[in-house]
């Protein structure tokens, strides 16, 4: 196996899902300190300095830049170590897949029948043929999303130490908890990571470049009902579930997930329960364009006083909280025009066209490039996240370490 294979096999077989239920806590599972102190460890067997856990499952370290590179600014990585929590996450079995072309047979999944991918439901795989690709067994999602990335930043730096003619700035690296239900790198101390700029490592197929993110909200919906012998409800009975479902009726049916593509923006209910007296709806928001973002708020707000008139004052209450906003709002800007036009030339460098595309959702960037460490996001080489299709192509993930290579000599320039 390459170097970054193994790294990325191993760090699939730890499992560090992210719990929304539990968000209240950073980390919000005890399971992602198991893969920040792997990681901890691969860096400081690499030599990395500054390497560090600290209470929040936040892993950081810094390299140092080669001769002649001390004096260029510091630049930055940003992968996040949970996985996905919609889908089966442990125990993780990778598999490594030599593919011949056709149907992609995963395995097996929990329910008995089969996990396959094609060139039908993934175009891609149709120029893949005589690839190794690395699956799990059918009966849990990968994790590459973003175990590839944490994997090709920790490779990069095996590379930088096996030869140290490779011309590079001092680097810093996080990898950081909670992405996956939206607090990804919140606490991460900038002063003390000390880069002037960088990158995530968290985005599709090989070549795919993001500076263009989801302003992104969430809602909670809060039914309060009055329950009451059926037999004798009328007039008094205000069922918590029925206001929740005509809540939900009033949001327009053709802006959820499943209906929406590249720019248009939606509503997706992301998880409800209840009874008749107290249920709960979670939603997020998510447009590229901030006034939409605001207009679809106002339309949940006019959907509770809808209800509140057809059932009773109070019925419903909704609380929205912004997650994260557009990216591109920091990183086209004239200053940071470099950050696109290296990564196009690091690209170009392992023959690969860049392509930049509106990402429909967020990366740890959007929260980062705000708070003032600009940041676009790179491919991390994952198709079919979040689920028990994903697979990650070996020649993709080790590409990607070159690319990496590639990107942080234009910075030693």
């Amino acid at each position: 196996m390459s170097d970054v294979l193994d790294r990325f096999i191993r760090y699939c077989e730890v499992p560090s899902q992210s719990d929304p239920l539990t968000a209240d806590k950073v980390p919000s599972t005890a399971c992602q300190f198991d893969i920040a102190n792997v990681i901890a460890e691969d860096l400081r067997e690499l030599g990395a300095l500054d390497v560090e856990v600290d209470e929040h499952a936040y892993v950081t370290a810094h390299w140092p830049a080669s001769a002649g590179a001390e004096d260029k600014p510091t630049l930055g990585f940003c992968c996040h170590i949970d996985t996905a929590w919609q889908s089966w996450g442990r125990p993780v079995h990778p598999e490594v897949k030599h593919y011949e072309g056709g149907k992609l047979v995963i395995g097996v999944g929990r329910d008995g029948r089969e996990v396959a991918v094609s060139p039908e439901t993934n175009p891609g795989l149709a120029n893949m043929a005589g690839y190794d690709i690395v699956t799990t067994d059918g009966t849990s999602l990968l994790g590459g999303d973003d175990k590839a990335g944490d994997a090709m930043v920790v490779s990069l730096l095996a590379r930088l130490k096996a030869d140290p003619s490779l011309p590079h700035p001092r680097l810093a690296l996080s990898f950081v908890p909670d992405e996956e239900i939206g607090h990804g790198a919140a606490l991460l101390d900038l002063e003390k990571f000390g880069a002037d700029f960088g990158y995530t490592i968290d985005g599709g197929p090989l070549g795919e470049f993001c500076y263009e993110t989801f302003n992104a909200a969430e809602a909670k919906v809060v039914a309060h009902g009055l329950s009451c012998h059926t037999g004798t409800a009328k007039g008094m009975m205000i069922n918590a579930s029925e206001a929740l479902m005509r809540f939900h009726q009033m949001l327009p049916a053709e802006q959820r997930p499943e209906f929406t593509e590249n720019y248009d923006g939606f509503f997706y209910l992301e998880r409800i329960n209840g009874n008749c007296e107290e249920a709960q709806a979670d939603y997020i928001i998510r447009d590229h364009d901030q006034e939409k973002v605001e207009a679809r708020k106002q339309m949940m707000q006019q959907a509770v006083e809808m209800v509140n008139l057809q059932m009773g004052e109070g019925t419903l209450e909704i609380e929205i909280c912004d997650q994260y906003h557009n990216l591109a709002d920091v990183v086209t800007r004239p200053e940071y025009a470099h950050l696109i036009d290296n990564a196009r030339a690091a690209y170009a460098s392992i023959g690969q066209e860049m392509t930049c595309i509106p990402m429909r959702g967020g990366t740890d960037g959007s929260q980062l490039s705000f708070r003032g460490f600009p940041c676009a996001n790179l491919s991390a080489c994952y198709y079919n996240a979040h689920g028990v299709r994903e697979f990650v192509p070996v020649p993709e993930l080790e590409f990607m370490v070159d690319m990496l290579q590639e990107l942080v000599s234009l910075y030693a320039k």
